[in-house]
């Protein structure tokens, strides 16, 4: 396994870069990967170093942020209601913090890309983090009955993901025309007007949450053994559900924030890693984060050159990968 596991690694981490090196080099001013690395190297122009430095390198390194989130929380999620179907975008957590950025946004004036305030970007995390939580909370005491039921967890969270989508486009209707066209595009899954300021925003409170998941990995592969044999060897079920479940809507938000409602990720990526390398949490969650890596940089260069000068929110070009896979895990079932 450890040999597999070497060559997995590898092979996806040779792949990540050279997707990277290629998205890079696409858009409206096209360059060649030669060029691209002189460029990171320090040999390029003042337009490929304005290209890369300012605009395309900032976005990137923000969606791959995003995946490794997304995938965490997945993979989080799946061990903590023992359901592969699991995944914070369909279940209702990425829309809760999609509604409180939404209301955040347009209680100001300002454009949200270009013109956004510094105060409102600090917040915006923190808005992102408190209304995930509130959906995650319902989410939580609506499903729990005696324990966690999966299939009752599954049907409540798409129940409030419609619900909270709803209020959305409710919501949206009373926006001009401008602010609605804006916000239809970010609550689809948006990395246009990605910077640098998202990219450190998120940076801190993602690895402080990676790290605390990592750490409890070994949790993880017990509770995907059941309630009573976790019990049996020590571990403090509700409590360590509870505070794994915390971290999941925390990862989530943090995503959510800034690349808006990207549904699907958090459930490719750790499915996939599970029948590459297996169950055991400290190899699937590395895999998880290098599969998502690749999906999000593909998706995203498709979504940026298939109809240039239009983009197609990211969030919908992923979507149209994940619903077949999603039915197909459900005929599984």
């Amino acid at each position: 396994m450890n040999k597999r596991l070497i060559v997995i690694s590898l092979s996806l981490s040779l792949l990540l870069v050279a997707i990277f090196l290629v998205a890079i080099s696409l858009g409206s001013y096209q360059m060649s990967v030669y060029e691209v690395i002189a460029t990171l190297m320090g040999n390029g122009s003042k337009l490929q170093n304005a290209t890369i430095f300012d605009i395309r390198l900032p976005r990137l390194c923000v969606a791959l942020v995003v995946a490794v989130c997304l995938a965490t929380s997945g993979c989080v999620l799946q061990s903590v209601t023992r359901n592969e179907l699991a995944e914070p975008g369909m279940i209702g957590i990425n829309a809760g913090a999609a509604l409180a950025v939404v209301l955040l946004i347009s209680s100001g004036q300002r454009t949200y890309y270009s013109e956004i305030g510094n105060l409102s970007l600090f917040i915006m995390p923190i808005v992102a983090i408190i209304g995930s939580f509130v959906s995650g909370v319902l989410i939580y005491r609506l499903s729990y009955k005696k324990g966690i039921v999966p299939t009752r967890l599954i049907l409540t969270g798409i129940g409030v993901n419609v619900g909270i989508n709803a209020f959305i486009s409710l919501y949206q209707l009373k926006m001009s025309q401008g602010d609605y066209n804006q916000v239809l595009t970010w609550t689809s899954g948006s990395l246009w007007g990605s910077s640098w300021k998202f990219f450190f925003l998120i940076l801190p409170p993602a690895l402080l949450f990676l790290g605390l998941t990592l750490y409890k990995s070994k949790i993880l592969d017990v509770l995907d053994l059941g309630d009573e044999i976790s019990t049996g060897l020590g571990v403090k079920v509700e409590a360590e559900r509870k505070r794994l479940f915390f971290f999941a809507i925390v990862l989530s938000a943090l995503a959510t924030a800034v690349a808006g409602n990207i549904a699907f990720l958090g459930l490719l990526g750790p499915q996939l890693a599970k029948r590459l390398v297996g169950p055991v949490h400290r190899r699937q969650l590395p895999i998880a984060w290098l599969v998502s890596g690749v999906i999000i940089l593909i998706a995203d260069s498709i979504s940026r050159n298939m109809f240039s000068p239009i983009e197609i929110p990211v969030g919908i070009t992923i979507s149209i990968v994940g619903v077949p896979y999603f039915i197909y895990l459900m005929l599984k079932e």
